[in-house]
């Protein structure tokens, strides 16, 4: 028989081969009487696991005087050791020290060990990023059916039918005895949060608790996934199956990362579950891994149930990105050691009829027909976004003529933001933008990259990469990405990727548009409301450059010298509605404007009336927004303050 590597076999259907050379690999002898045990206890493991006090049988290195031995038993492990005489008052019959089975002497190995599920949760801790709720779902995070204690999320993996990611984890975590398929799944478990309807994160989809494994599939709905698992960086790509001696390392609810050493296989486990009964479950079993400490030797504790167990390479150290087990139990109190049960993943992933979930390659730049088209996602600006009407600007006529739109109109409509184009000048006039601090969705920017919108020949209007590349200039948002992301999950997609349109970018020096930098346009934004209650903690907003004759060239394109932004708002401190609006100016940056350089001199700041926006822009606010603008009324519209430092005036 063919020598058998230490990093399991590849088991789903397009799983790659795994790698080669494990130290936990047996020589050929030794791998005979492992078939041979192997086939015994298919043939007898269900007989013996119901003999009294019998907890599970297995494959393992016989034991002599408390150490281990290269010699492979069939391992049968006993609720409580007990001596002769307690046998027969028992009425207990012992076990043979070997069994003849297909012309072996197959020696018998008794250890004390019961097991228990590994879901119940014994202890309050302060809550770790592991038992929060995340807008971004992987592997080692708490879950658990709404109507359970908490358990792990094993892997992201994928339906073999549907192609719909998945997420993979324990019967007992995410169905239980009551549980059915369509039942509500929460992300982190109803122990470490039990708001239910804030932490939905699914639906349970299919589970199993029996020989094949403790195993079950959600849905995931309204959040982002990665399927790398926490603090490990490896993702399931393959599945394999363990050999004794392997070294496994998994990401658990409750104690993190541990490293474990495979020391029994193909066993059988009785295990008590609460509402069903005891179950036979087929699997493995694993001990702490002396090369790799952890805190009490624990590497299995309540809430851990639903991790995954993944192959270490014996050469490097390294994660690999085989699956080898679903862990489910632990030991129970009286067992004599730490050890931790798993399930085979190929058995897990047959029966529940999934497979890895390949990674995605970031994405490339997409055009505007590639990215979602969905006009019921795509309804730009909401005039009623607050208690109070928001109206769109107007324009002067000379730059209304200029503006260039969507199908005849001098807009372009997106998620949560609309924009209205410069034709002459190749930029944005203004955008304006909607914000729910409330519903706000944790996305991120990788993969997207800033494209011409290309439909009815607007990319003709736009500036693109050719002004931005080897230089300080930054492609300046107006609508900021952070601000559109809310609403969700599929808003607030489509909202992160039409922000990277250039119809919502202007040149801004880097300094200037950075608060990492400390822009003083970045800096702004962060701070503009600091001192305010918002109501429902929306806010509306308007802003643009101001578009100048004057404004210098660089690269063909003028650059503009100033920018303008309008804040609408209810200040829940006193219940009024109110109006800021703010010119801010990179002037003294342009001025110094070389070929292939821009140099770094001054900022300044002002807050300004509304009135002086219009003289500014050619833009139109209605009357009535004029009209709560208290700091500055329609008298007062020639006037502007200048702000220095941070010191916003109230």
């Amino acid at each position: 028989m063919a020598k058998k590597t230490s990093v399991p076999r590849a088991a789903a259907k397009k799983s790659r081969s795994a790698p080669k050379g494990s130290k936990g690999a047996l020589a050929k002898p030794l791998n005979d009487e492992v078939e041979s045990i192997k086939r015994l206890i298919r043939a007898e493991g269900e007989a013996l696991l119901k003999r009294p006090n019998v907890t599970s049988v297995g494959i393992g290195m016989k034991q002599v005087g408390g150490k281990t031995t290269n010699v492979p038993s069939l391992q049968v492990t006993v609720e409580q050791k007990m001596s002769p005489e307690a046998l027969v008052a028992n009425a207990i019959p012992p076990l043979p020290e070997a069994i003849e089975f297909e012309g072996r002497q197959i020696p018998i190995d008794v250890l004390q060990r019961s097991y228990v599920p590994a879901f119940q949760v014994v202890e309050l801790q302060a809550k770790p990023v592991r038992k929060v709720r995340q807008d971004v779902v992987c592997g080692g995070l708490s879950i658990g059916h709404f109507r359970s204690t908490a358990g792990t999320i094993g892997a992201i993996v994928r339906d073999t039918s549907s192609g719909k990611p998945l997420i993979l984890s324990n019967w007992h975590v995410l169905c239980g005895a009551l549980g059915a398929p369509g039942d509500t799944i929460v992300q982190p478990g109803p122990f470490d949060d039990d708001r239910i309807a804030q932490n939905v994160v699914g639906k349970l989809v299919r589970s199993h608790l029996g020989i094949a494994g403790d195993c079950a599939v959600a849905s995931i709905e309204n959040r982002e996934i990665d399927l790398k698992l926490l603090e490990l960086h490896a993702s399931v790509a393959r599945i394999g199956k363990p050999e004794i001696g392997d070294l496994v390392v998994k990401s658990g609810r409750t104690t993190g990362i541990t490293y474990a050493t495979v020391t029994r296989i193909e066993a059988l486990f009785k295990m008590p579950y609460e509402g069903v009964g005891e179950k036979t479950i087929n699997g493995f079993e694993l001990e702490p891994s002396p090369d790799h400490p952890v805190a009490d030797n624990e590497i299995s504790k309540g809430g851990d149930s639903g991790s995954v167990w993944m192959a270490v390479d014996p050469k490097t150290g390294d994660v690999t990105d085989t699956m080898l087990g679903l862990h489910f139990g632990g030991e129970a109190d009286g067992s004599d050691g730490e050890f931790a049960l798993a399930c085979y993943a190929q058995t897990v992933f047959q029966k529940l009829e999934i497979e890895p979930l390949p990674e995605v390659p970031a994405a490339q730049a997409l055009s505007a027909e590639q990215r979602q088209t969905d006009a019921s996602l795509r309804m730009g600006f909401r005039s009623d976004f607050l208690d109070f009407p928001v109206p769109k600007p107007t324009f002067q006529s000379k730059v209304g003529k200029d503006l260039k739109g969507l199908r005849g109109q001098d807009s372009i409509e997106y998620c949560h933001f609309t924009v209205w184009l410069s034709g002459s000048r190749k930029l944005p006039l203004c955008s304006a933008w909607n914000i729910d601090g409330d519903a706000k969705k944790s996305l991120n920017r990788k993969g997207l990259k800033f494209v011409k919108d290309e439909r009815d020949g607007l990319d003709e209007f736009q500036v693109g990469d050719e002004l931005y590349n080897s230089n300080d200039i930054d492609r300046g948002h107006l609508a900021r990405r952070d601000d559109l992301v809310w609403g969700s999950m599929e808003e607030a997609r489509q909202a992160n990727e039409d922000s990277f349109f250039f119809t919502n970018m202007t040149p801004q020096h880097r300094a200037f548009n950075q608060s990492m930098l400390n822009g003083k346009w970045g800096l702004l934004e962060n701070a503009v409301l600091d001192d305010v209650v918002l109501r429902k903690l929306r806010v509306s907003l308007m802003g643009g450059p101001v578009l100048s004759d004057e404004d210098l060239p660089y690269r063909g394109v003028k650059i503009p010298r100033q920018f303008w932004k309008a804040v609408f708002f209810t200040d829940d401190a006193d219940g009024s509605n109110k109006a800021r609006a703010y010119v801010l100016t990179q002037d003294d940056l342009l001025k110094t404007l070389k070929p292939e350089a821009l140099e770094l001199d001054e900022f300044r700041w002002y807050q300004v009336p509304l009135g002086r926006i219009e003289q500014m822009t050619g833009l139109r606010f209605a009357r009535e927004l004029h009209q709560i603008d208290t700091q500055f009324p329609e008298s007062m519209s020639t006037q502007a303050i200048l702000i220095e430092g941070s010191n916003f005036i109230s």
